[in-house]
């Protein structure tokens, strides 16, 4: 039997993972791939430590993708976070849980994991074309720049996997989005997501301050009450639990113009019990040894205290209380696309069929980021590559023996 010629545009998680699933049902692939080497943002994000996935009952982890939810369901009911760790451990990488729940290798590195999955690959007879760089369509071919040039290339089906729009200089630089929309595809405009934000530090503020923790604290948006820390930048606010916000942070600075993070700075004590301690302190000593003496805050957490509210807020004992419990960090704005972690919009969900085809080009699917959907750090947006990934292989397959 003559094996089907696929080509797969990109080579992030989302087409290696589409890559593993065809060549184990019989087709030849092809990965073309601009960048000198594969999997870049992937290397990058495992420099801090990989984060696979997530351990938390299924069920709550299938809703963490916003809007796209329902649409991702099905992929990601076929690849759960049970088969990533599989996966991961299948290619020699043993996995753990950490404290706050997301999965680990072991490890603690990409690099091992990539080099055991290209071994693989290429085991499998999966040809890896780097320095060829998709430029659109010409006469029912694609086109590539390589290093002889130009070439048109044809194949029975064709799978896009070329992220999203951050962090452009490691490939994804959302340059297929002129060739799609000439094909009359419609696109999503591309946002930040996971992102930090702009805030308006004094000079002072942010000289003293930048690059400063703020721990154990929790934080409250549209999008609910979560603990954690985040980071002072010199620009504004950036780290973890930020990033838990930053969707609904976005969307309310755009709708809006005005978005706070309203942080709670002593989430063991209750209102009531901090300005019963505050009060207690000796008025006549300073602000700082009052507050220390009363709540244990100082450091960066005070000096937050006093960058945003006036002196006369934090002369009271009950409504210093009333701030320390929900002090509002006005935004101004997301930081650029560049610098967020990830990217949301992409090509519409009307667009595709459930096999992950463009309903305007038969033979032609889409995987990954590139696809209108997003979701917050702690391995969801690895596992739903994976998984759609793995869903538009299983629809190629689908389809070419439909055909």
């Amino acid at each position: 039997m003559t094996k089907n010629q696929i080509a797969i545009i990109g080579g992030g998680p989302a087409g290696l993972m589409a890559a593993e699933t065809l060549s184990q049902l019989g087709h030849r692939i092809a990965i073309y791939d601009s960048m000198p080497t594969v999997a870049r943002k992937f290397l990058l994000a495992g420099k801090s430590g990989l984060n696979i996935t997530h351990s938390e009952d299924y069920g709550v982890f299938a809703t963490r993708f916003g809007a796209a939810s329902s649409r991702l369901r099905a992929a990601l009911d076929d690849f759960q976070p049970d088969d990533v760790k599989a996966w991961a451990e299948g290619l020699g990488t043993e996995t753990f849980v950490g404290s706050s729940g997301r999965v680990f290798p072991k490890v603690m590195k990409a690099s091992p994991l990539l080099r055991a999955w290209l071994a693989r690959l290429e085991a499998r007879d999966v040809t890896i074309m780097t320095r060829h760089r998709w430029c659109g369509f010409e006469d029912g071919s694609l086109i590539f720049e390589t290093p002889k040039g130009r070439e048109l290339v044809r194949h029975d089906a064709v799978l896009l996997a070329l992220g999203g729009a951050s962090y452009a200089r490691l490939g994804s630089d959302a340059a297929w989005v002129s060739w799609l929309r000439d094909e009359g595809i419609d696109i999503a405009a591309f946002q930040p997501a996971n992102c930090g934000f702009d805030v308006t530090w004094s000079a002072t503020f942010s000289e003293r301050f930048a690059g400063e923790p703020l721990k154990a604290v929790t934080a409250t948006s549209q999008a609910g009450t979560f603990p954690g820390e985040f980071v002072i930048s010199q620009t504004g606010i950036e780290g973890s639990l930020v990033y838990a916000h930053a969707a609904s942070l976005r969307d309310r600075l755009a709708k809006t113009g005005e978005a706070s993070l309203v942080v709670d700075l002593s989430p063991g004590r209750n209102e009531e019990r901090l300005a019963r301690d505050l009060a207690r302190q000796d008025s006549k000593a300073s602000f700082s040894n009052r507050l220390r003496k009363g709540t244990g805050i100082e450091g960066v957490k005070a000096g937050l205290l006093r960058e945003l509210a006036e002196p006369a807020v934090l002369s009271h004992p009950e409504t210093l209380a009333r701030l320390i419990k929900a002090l509002p960090i006005p935004l101004l704005r997301p930081r650029p696309i560049a610098e967020a972690i990830s990217s949301a919009g992409g090509i519409r969900w009307d667009e595709l069929d459930e096999r992950y085809m463009l309903k305007k080009l038969p033979g032609m699917f889409a995987a990954g980021e590139m696809i209108d959907w997003e979701a917050p750090t702690g391995g969801y947006l690895l596992t739903a590559c994976f998984a759609t990934g793995h869903a538009a292989a299983k629809g190629m397959d689908a389809w070419l023996k439909d055909r």
